[in-house]
Order: structure tokens, then sequence, then C-alpha cells
């Protein structure tokens, strides 16, 4: 997420290694106090900060010569709070069963509690004033010394943060959001008064018209009383709902960051012993009975089960689990008891890692938001500007002091752009959550501008098109032979051999014809397959018979030609079938690639295997542009001609072997199932194997991008075409004052929308 605030100036960072810390920020009440703060630390020599309003936070790279302390008292010489986080971004300490409410507020939260009030008894305040002076027909003689006992309290005690704000902003001289409210509603408060107390407006019997537009009348029977109190309201109003809806659009992470077992039985000395999560370490083995969630990332010793990751994958289908598989903390055990052996803890784990890469693209700041960065580091004072000429302009015009004040008054109202600070972070905030929730994490909000311009995909085969592993695909036998006995004979000597094709022919006959007999004498034939005895018959696989016949021949080529590898099966001296084996097609992959097209997107395979291998899964998917044998090293060059041809370039990919091409496209998408280097060096990461969460992602992106952009729109224009209306005088300052809020709301309900994102 980010703040509209200043973009930092290119400095030149000193030579030697720098650290990065994540400051709160307190005391922010709109994007020119984000702003201000960031242009004071980026002002320290070597330091590079992001302020982020939305989320409150800075983050902050300095260098070895500058300390945290340095860091918060420039924060505080500001006029703002700093504190450092507490060290451990992930907090494993929620009960199983408990997260955080998608659209609910949390249960404790002082702040946002304190300003409800503010807001509900300033409304109960405000709303006879109001009344009063918008229908003549209640107006009873002295009515208006009620308004002023209703409104002051409105104005001075409901409008104090924002008084105080401007204060402390003004001491150090600068200007916000805040002081165009707090000029604004002080301005006509001070005009009632002297209006009440010295002019004519304090008689019995005044009454006052109430209309939309200024009109010419006597300033000393004019008062602005519902002006101060109901512009304060609405402000206050805004906030709160601003406030809250920001609550909301940051749920998702906050869910994420509370998944976490609460406790976890570890076993030592053979006995179990129920632990806080914080204990474990790395190599402690430790019991998860079913429905209980698994306390971190590990490796099953024991037991079989199925686990549900539908919490940090989206995907809703158990995955079965035995020894030697690899689970991931937070997800629940669905199944049987299992023993599982930390391997990661702590900061370490998946679930921290990705709430660290989500919360790191909230922090950040989009290409689309420069703009709206520099209008606001000098939209304040030249509104200040405006309003003075305002008020001079219809002062020299008409010599109507009312008309000038109405006017300038609503010109400091309506042009505070508190929508202009909001447009961005909050569609942010609400984007990447949503895809978090989706398995869908997003580095950074520049990653948004990059979906927007792809045009190609290039995706890997291994492992992202296909399942990257060996699976029995045809069996071929000859006349008179059954195709179950095959398989039992050859399913039995395969067991007994570690081979990627040997493991494949296995447990395809094991799954098709279930337990398998035992092999006896087994023999490894070097480069040409296997032998051995099974149920009392000399049994061969591969390249072991002097003759085939011509049947089992053609099935051979057939295999060979579909990319597939064929072994020839047979006992007693005799070939009785073949087997074909390849590296299975996803069942979703088809699919993906028809939804990267409707996206508009071209896609090519890119694969180390050869050409006929690679067309046959080409053509399985609906993929027309193929690039076969190339090394892994040479998948950069495929990258970089592609970009050559004019081509903006995704790449999708999940080895070690894909990091550099992911790093080098202008997208790059890491399957969650593959390497931590494919993860660490790709734009966005897709957490579960599943390929068409690629389009989701691109589509994701493609969202909250367009609402940004939506909601600058909107913030731009509502400021453009509101100022030049209160200037003219055809804005009533508390009409304005609603608008103003409005716009707020408007932005943040819009940027909620991407909730709905399925």
């Amino acid at each position: 997420m980010t703040s509209t605030a200043t973009t930092p100036p290119p400095t030149a960072q000193p030579p030697g290694p720098t650290a990065e810390v994540e400051l709160i920020v307190g005391g922010m009440t709109c994007a020119s106090c984000a702003a201000r703060v960031e242009k004071k630390l980026n002002r320290m020599d070597g330091v590079t900060a992001t302020v982020n309003y939305a989320t409150e936070k800075a983050k902050v790279s300095y260098p070895a010569g500058v300390d945290v302390a340095d860091l918060i008292a420039t924060v505080v010489k500001t006029g703002y709070t700093a504190e450092a986080p507490a060290p451990e971004p992930v907090r494993q300490d929620r009960a199983d069963g408990e997260g955080g409410e998608g659209g609910q507020d949390a249960p404790a939260d002082p702040e946002l509690a304190g300003l409800r009030h503010r807001v509900l008894v300033s409304a109960l305040l405000a709303a006879p004033v109001v009344l009063l002076a918008m229908i003549p027909s209640l107006q009873f003689d002295d009515w208006q010394w009620l308004s002023l006992t209703l409104a002051a309290p409105v104005v001075v005690w409901g409008g104090a943060p924002l008084h105080r704000a401007a204060w402390t902003n003004l001491r150090h001289g600068a200007a916000t959001m805040d002081t165009l409210v707090s000029v604004g509603t002080l301005a006509a408060l001070g005009w009632s008064l002297w209006a009440l107390f010295l002019g004519d407006a304090g008689m019995p019997g005044m009454r006052h018209p109430f209309e939309l537009t200024v009109s010419r009348t006597d300033g000393a029977s004019t008062i602005y009383l519902e002006v101060a109190a109901g512009v304060t309201v609405f402000i206050l109003l805004g906030r709160y709902l601003e406030a809250r809806s920001k609550r909301r659009a940051g749920a998702a992470l906050r869910a994420l960051m509370e998944l976490g077992a609460k406790d976890v039985a570890v076993l030592r000395g053979g006995k179990e012993i129920r632990i806080p999560v914080d204990g474990l370490a790395v190599g402690d083995r430790f019991v998860v009975r079913p429905g209980e969630k698994i306390a971190t990332d590990g490796t099953v010793v024991e037991g079989v089960s199925a686990v549900d990751a539908s919490m940090l994958t989206g995907e809703s289908v158990p995955a079965d689990v035995g020894p030697g598989d690899a689970v991931t903390g937070a997800t629940v055990n669905a199944g049987g008891r299992l023993v599982v052996e930390a391997a990661r803890i702590g900061a370490d784990t998946r679930l921290a890692r990705m709430a660290r890469l989500v919360e790191e693209a909230q922090n950040g700041k989009a290409q689309v938001q420069r703009l709206a960065d520099r209008i606001s580091g000098i939209f304040v004072p030249v509104v200040l500007l405006i309003a003075v000429a305002v008020f001079g302009g219809w002062l020299l015009a008409t010599g109507d002091t009312v008309a000038a004040f109405t006017s300038a008054v609503a010109v400091l109202i309506i042009a505070c752009p508190c929508a202009l600070g909001l447009a961005t972070p909050t569609a942010l905030m609400v984007g990447t959550g949503r895809g978090a929730q989706l398995g869908i994490l997003i580095k950074g909000p520049e990653v948004l501008e990059s979906t927007r311009r792809v045009d190609t995909v290039v995706l890997d085969k291994t492992g992202t098109v296909t399942t990257g592993r060996m699976t029995l695909q045809d069996v071929w036998t000859a006349d008179g032979v059954d195709e179950r006995e095959l398989l039992r004979l050859a399913g039995a000597l395969e067991h007994a051999s570690e081979h990627p094709v040997a493991r494949a022919v296995a447990a395809g006959a094991e799954e098709r014809i279930g337990g398998l007999p035992a092999a006896e004498r087994f023999e490894n034939v070097p480069g040409r397959g296997v032998r051995g005895h099974v149920e009392g018959r000399e049994v061969a696989v591969g390249r072991l018979f002097e003759s085939v016949p011509q049947e089992l021949a053609r099935a051979v080529d057939a295999a060979e030609q579909a990319g597939r590898t064929a072994v020839v099966v047979g006992w007693d001296g005799e070939a009785r079938g073949v087997l074909s084996v390849a590296d299975a097609v996803k069942e979703t992959s088809a699919e993906a690639v028809r939804e990267l097209r409707a996206l508009g997107l071209t896609p090519v395979l890119l694969t180390g295997d050869n050409q006929v291998v690679a067309e046959a899964v080409a053509q399985a998917v609906g993929i027309d542009r193929v690039i076969a044998g190339v090394l892994p090293e040479d998948k950069v060059d495929v990258v970089r001609r592609l970009q050559d041809e004019g081509r903006v370039v995704a790449m999708v990919g999940d080895g070690v072997n894909d990091a550099a091409a992911l790093a080098a496209a202008d997208l790059g998408l890491a399957m969650g199932t593959g390497t931590d280097a494919a993860i660490e060096a790709s734009d966005l990461t897709l957490v579960r194997g599943d390929l068409r969460v690629a389009a989701d992602a691109i589509r994701l992106s493609r969202r909250t991008l367009a609402t940004i952009k939506g909601n600058l729109v909107w913030a731009f224009g509502y400021n453009v075409a509101a100022l030049p209306l209160a200037a003219a005088g055809l804005l009533n300052p508390m009409i304005a004052g609603a608008a103003m809020a409005f716009s707020s709301v408007f932005v943040v309900t819009n940027s909620l929308r991407l909730r709905t994102f399925t």
C-alpha cells in the first residue's frame, strides 16, 4: 500500500551495507502528513523512505552510520510519533478457529472507538443547528444563541483532532488538509461570534434564510454556525468511515498473519509435551491429530493423511501426504495422525514469508501514484493562496464581504484532496489482500503496471504445464495377453528399481490393479533395463528382447512419436506388451492456456526437452509456438530475444533454472510449489501449482490497477470540478464539506469492491 507522498529524490547511497526498518508512524491524519514525513526522512544522508498513509507505516532503508533512534527522532521533529514494530512479523498466538474477520473491526481499537464517540456526540449536537439554519420556519426568537451553544462544542471539541494537527503542522512550517478544514471551520465560527456579539445577528427575532449559493446580505447579520458544525461532523464522519474501511481493507493480511496454531504437542523423550509454538525448534518432532493445525513447516516422518491448505492456497481439495512429504504451517490435518519434523520456524515459515510479501507489496509505490504524489506536495499551499485570492477578488468585484467570505471558506473545505491520498493505497491494500486469500502474492505495486502491458506469456513445461513427474500413460498388449497380468508382472519388477520410469510404471500398475507381488533375483542391466523372477516367471522390462512382434513395434513407434518413453515388457524370453510413460500434462493446463489467450496473451512453451516431446505437450494444451531443447542458462536469452521482437513478456516457471528468466522477464510468475529461488526472483507468486491461477493473478492485477485509476480520475475530477464552483460562489460551504467527505468514502468503498474478486 502506498501513501500520497512525494517521491523521494534520487540520492547517491554511501558505500557500505544498508539496513531496513519499518516504523509505525502515529499522528498522520491525511496524505499530506505522509508526504511531509517521507520528505524529512529522505533528506537524511543515505536514507530512502516510503511512508504509507493507509497502513501508517514507514519503510526505511538506511546506511550503517544511521541509527533507528535517529530515524524516529526525525519523525518526531516533524510533528508525529514513531516506533519500531515488534521483531516477529507473524504472530502465531491465536487459538485454532480464531482469525480476522474480513468485514469486521478488530474488537479492541481505542482510536477507532474514540473517533466513533466523537462523531456520534458531534452529530447529535450539530443536527439541531443545521435544521434551524436550513428551515426558517423553525427559527424561534433567540434561536441563534441555542445554535451557538450547540455548535461551539462541535467545532472546538469535535474538531479538536483537526485543529491539533493543523497547529502541529503550523509550528513546523507546513500546511496539510487539516489546515484547510481547521481554517475554514474556525473562520466560520469566528465570523459567527463577531456577528452575534458585535453585529446585528444576536438581536431577538433575527431570521436567517438558507441558500445553496451565496447572495448579497448584510455581513453583520449573517452567521455560519451550521457551516462550522456541519462541516466538522461531515469531516469526522468521513475520517471514521475511512479508518473503518482501511481496517476492513487490511483484514485479509491480518487474517493471514493470525492463521497459525497456538500450541503444539512436541515429542520429547518419547512423550508428548504441549508447548507454545514459539518454543518449537528446527528438528523437533511434533504430533498433529486430525482436525488440528500443523504448527510449522516441516516433513512428515510418520503417518498418512490429507492436508487442507485452502486458507493458504485457495485450493479446496485436500492433498494426500505421507512419510517424506513436506507440509506447511497453519494448514489443517484433515485425516489421520501425523508426526512432523520441524524444518522452518518463526519468520522463516511459508506463512511468514507470504505475510511479508503481501505487506511489502502494500508498502510500495505504483508508477500511477507519482502524479498524485507530486500534486499533494504543493496542493495545500496553492489552495490557501486560491482562497485568499477568491476572497480578495469577490471583495473587489462586489464589495460584498459575506459573499467573499462564503466563497473563500467553500474553497478551503471543498479542496481537501483526501480522496487523492486514498485512491492508490486502499485499492492496493484490498487487491493484495484479496490476492493472498486466493493464493496470489503480488510483490509490489509496480507489478500492476507490468500486467497491463504484457502481451506474451512464456510457460516453462516441466512442473508448470506438466506435473513434473513421470506417469504411466498407455498399455499395449500382444494377442492373447491379459492387460492386468502384464501390469502386475511389470509393476512388481519395476517396484524394485529407483529409476523414474520404473517408479512411474510401478505406481501406475499399483493404481490400476491394486497390490503387487514381490520380485526375486532382481537384476539391473545398465542402459538396457531390468529383469528378475515374479511368481515363477522370468520377467524382463526394457530393451532386452532379440525380437519384438510387429504390432508391438508399431506401438513403440507411436509412443515415441507422441513424445513418450516406451518400454517393452515380456517374460519367458518373449515380448508381451508395451508401456508408455511421460510427464503428464496437468488437467487444468489446457483451460489455463485458453484463459491466458482470453486476456490477450500469446502463449509460448519453453523447455529443455526435445522438440517431439515439446510439440506433443503444446498440442495437448493448445499452444502454437514451441521453443525446445533450451539449456537452463539459455532461458534468459529466449526471454530477451522475445523482448527484442517488441514483446512485453511474462514468464511462468517453478525451478531454480527458471529464476534468471523470471527476473529478466517484464513480469515473473513463480509457481508456489516450486523452488525458493524461483519465488524470490518473481513478481507474482502463485501459491498453488495450478496454471489457471496465473490468469487469475493477471486479471486481479489489472482489476486493481483499473480501480486505482478510477479512484484517481474521481479524486482529480472532483477537485477540478468543485474548486471553480466554490470560487464562483455556487457552493454553500456545508454542502462542500459533505461532498468532500463523500468523495473520500466513495474512493474507499470503490476499492473495497475488489474484495468480491473471484
